[in-house]
């Protein structure tokens, strides 16, 4: 696993998934690229998500 050291502008954390950050994905993907880390919160720290399974199932669709 990489080392999670801090956010920058390829680089996003965030604590729970919500819809929106489909623009995230989309301005990465429209860019140089770039990785958003759901379950670390701002400190850096790894919290984890609840329902990871049905998230991973939700997101595509």
């Amino acid at each position: 696993m990489l080392p999670i050291t801090h956010e920058s502008q390829n680089t996003e954390w965030k604590e729970s998934w919500r819809d929106e950050y489909i623009k995230w994905l989309c301005g990465f993907a429209n860019a140089q690229g770039g990785t958003l880390l759901i379950g670390v919160n701002d400190e850096g720290q790894v919290v984890g998500i609840k329902n990871s399974r049905q998230l991973l199932e939700e997101i595509p669709n």
